[in-house]
C-alpha cells in the first residue's frame, strides 16, 4: 500500500524509466507483488500514455481484479482499446456484480459492446440485475453463490466447494436451500472444518438466517451487515427464495458512497458520483449553485430584520458589534445537534418516535452550553471590551442583553437542529439537507429577533423606539 506520495512517485518514475528502456519483464515483476487497488492507483497516475501498456503486462486474473478498481473513465478508455478477444477475457474473469457495476457506469455504445461479448448467462443475469432500483439490495447483489442441501454430508459439501468454489467471489459463508431455492440455513467453512465428515449439513447449520429482500435499501443492507458482523448477506425474494448475496466489499462501497453523499448534502451541495479532481468545473458549479441561491435568498430575511431595527441599532451602536458572534454561536450550536441526530438516524439509533426524548436531552445540553458560553462572554465583555479596550458603551446592561441572547439562541438552535432532521425523516426527505446551512439561516434570523427583543426590554433608550 502506498502510504506516502513520495513512494508512489518513486514507483511511477521507476516504472516509466523501465518502459522507456522496454524492460517489460522487470515492470511485470515490479507490479506482481502489489495488491490490485495499489496497481490501479499506479495505472491511474501513469495516465493514458502508459496505462494500456501497463495493463497488458498483467496476468489475466490479476488484470481483471485491477480493472474493477479503476475509475469508470479509465475503464472506458481501456475497453475502447481492447480487441474483442481481450474484452471477452476480461469479462470472463469478472464476478457478476462487478460486471453490473461497470455496465452501469459506461455509455450506451460501450455497454452494447460489453453485452455482445459477454456469455449468454452473464448477459441474462446483467439484464435482470439492471432492472432492480438503483438503491436496492438487488442492484448490488451477486447472484453467484454456493448453496448446499440439508441431506448432504460434510464430505459431500467439500466436494462441491472444490468443484465450483474457484469460480465464486466468496465461499466463506454457505447457504442451505431446498430444491426450490427456499433459504433454510447458513453455515461457514469453519463449521465444516470442525465437523466430522459423516455429519449431515442439517445437523451443523444455523436455521435462523437473517436475510434481506431484493427491494430493501442498500444502505439498510450495509447497516445490517455491520450490526451482525456478516461477511455476506443473503438476498431473498418475497417467497424467501435465495436470489443472491451482498458481500462485505460491496457493503463498504455503499457505506462510503452514502457517507460522501451525506457530507455533500450537509454542505449544501448536490451529490456527485465522481472524484473531486475528475468532476468538471460545470458539474461542480451545477452541484453547488442551487443551494447557494436558496440560502442567499433566504438570508434576505436577516436583512429585513436589521432594516426593521435600524433606528434601535443607531441609538445603541455597540449592539452591532455582537451580531456576528451571536449568529455564529447559534449556527454552530444548531450544527452540532443536527449532525449528531443525522448520524444517529443513519445508524438507526433514533427515529421520529424519539422526538420528545431527543428534544428533552438537547434542551438540557443546550442550557448547560448556553450558561457556560454566556458566563464566559460576560467576563470577556467586561474585562476585555470595557476595561482593556476602554469601550464605555459596554455597560452591565449591554452585557446582560448579549449574554441572555446567547443563552436563548443556543437553546433554540440546538432544539431546531435536533428536530428538523427527525421531521425531514418523517416526511420522507433526506435528513442531511437539514444540516448546517439550512439551520444556520433559520437561527440567524431568529437570533436577531431574540437579540432586539431583549435589547428593547432591558435598555431604556430603546423602550420608546
Amino acid at each position: 500500500m502506498f502510504d506516502r506520495e513520495e513512494e508512489l512517485d518513486r514507483y511511477l518514475d521507476e516504472i516509466k524509466d523501465m518502459l522507456r528502456r522496454k524492460q517489460y519483464a522487470a515492470v511485470r515483476d515490479l507490479l506482481l507483488p502489489l495488491e490490485p487497488p495499489d496497481i490501479a492507483m499506479l495505472l491511474e497516475e501513469a495516465g493514458e500514455e502508459f496505462m494500456p501498456l501497463l495493463y497488458r503486462l498483467l496476468p489475466k486474473e490479476l488484470a481483471a481484479e485491477v480493472f474493477v478498481e479503476l475509475e469508470s473513465d479509465s475503464q472506458e478508455m481501456l475497453i475502447n482499446g481492447f480487441s474483442n478477444t481481450e474484452l471477452k477475457e476480461v469479462l470472463d474473469e469478472l464476478y457478476l456484480d462487478d460486471a453490473v457495476d461497470i455496465v452501469e457506469e459506461m455509455p450506451a455504445s460501450v455497454v452494447i459492446r460489453i453485452l455482445d461479448k459477454a456469455t449468454p448467462e452473464m448477459r441474462k443475469s446483467i439484464n435482470e440485475m439492471l432492472q432492480y432500483p438503483e438503491d436496492s439490495a438487488g442492484s448490488i447483489m451477486n447472484v453467484e453463490y454456493l448453496s448446499l442441501k440439508k441431506d448432504m454430508t460434510v464430505a459431500d459439501a467439500f466436494k462441491r466447494i472444490r468443484r465450483i468454489g474457484g469460480e465464486l467471489e466468496t465461499i466463506n459463508i454457505l447457504y442451505v436451500t431446498d430444491p426450490t431455492r427456499h433459504l433454510q440455513g447458513v453455515l461457514s467453512v469453519r463449521d465444516l472444518l470442525l465437523a466430522d465428515e459423516d455429519d449431515r449439513i442439517e445437523e451443523i447449520m444455523d436455521p435462523n438466517v437473517v436475510s434481506v429482500t431484493t427491494l430493501d435499501d442498500k444502505e439498510d443492507v450495509a447497516q445490517a451487515m455491520s450490526k451482525y458482523d456478516y461477511l455476506a448477506m443473503p438476498v431473498v425474494d418475497q417467497e424467501n427464495r435465495l436470489i443472491g448475496i451482498v458481500t462485505v466489499d460491496d457493503a463498504m462501497d455503499v457505506m462510503e458512497e452514502e457517507t460522501t453523499e451525506d457530507f455533500e448534502k450537509m454542505a449544501a451541495m448536490l451529490p456527485s458520483d465522481k472524484p473531486y479532481l475528475k468532476t468538471s468545473i460545470y458539474s461542480t458549479w451545477k452541484a453547488r449553485i442551487p443551494w447557494l441561491m436558496v440560502l442567499m435568498l433566504s438570508a434576505t430575511f436577516t436583512g429585513l430584520i436589521l432594516n426593521h431595527y435600524e433606528s434601535k441599532l443607531a441609538a445603541c451602536l455597540v449592539l452591532n458589534a455582537y451580531i456576528p458572534m451571536l449568529s455564529g454561536t447559534g449556527g454552530n450550536s444548531g450544527t452540532q445537534a443536527s449532525v449528531a441526530v443525522i448520524r444517529a438516524l443513519s445508524l438507526d439509533e433514533v427515529d421520529f418516535s424519539d422526538l420528545l426524548q431527543v428534544l428533552w436531552k438537547e434542551l438540557r445540553v443546550s442550557f448547560l452550553c448556553g450558561v457556560c458560553l454566556a458566563s464566559a462572554n460576560f467576563v470577556k465583555m467586561l474585562l476585555v471590551d470595557r476595561m482593556l479596550l476602554g469601550n464605555d458603551a459596554v455597560t452591565i446592561t449591554v452585557c446582560t442583553v448579549v449574554c441572555l441572547t446567547i443563552l436563548f439562541v443556543v437553546i433554540f438552535a440546538k432544539c431546531v437542529g435536533c428536530a428538523l432532521p427527525l421531521l425531514a425523516e418523517k416526511v420522507g426527505l433526506d435528513p442531511a439537507v437539514m444540516a448546517s446551512p439550512f439551520i444556520s439561516t433559520i437561527v440567524d434570523a431568529t437570533s436577531l429577533l431574540i437579540y432586539f427583543a431583549l435589547a428593547s426590554a432591558f435598555i431604556p433608550a430603546l423602550h420608546t423606539m
